[in-house]
């Protein structure tokens, strides 16, 4: 039970996923806030470029 318990406490092989899945969450986490952030600017960026494209094409 003792040697169980010991590799048990020495395996780290299941580590690694668990750290990828942090960073992953971390990063979704920063695009999230960032696109919340800057959406109000960017909607009204983008809605003026295609009044320009539609004004350019003359409709």
């Amino acid at each position: 039970m003792r040697t169980f318990i010991q590799r048990l406490v020495e395996d780290e092989s299941g580590a690694t996923a668990l750290e990828y899945g942090l960073i992953i969450s971390l990063m979704f986490l920063v695009f999230l806030s960032a696109l919340t952030a800057f959406g109000n600017h960017t909607s009204g960026l983008f809605n003026r470029a295609m009044d320009a494209v539609r004004g350019a094409m003359g409709g």
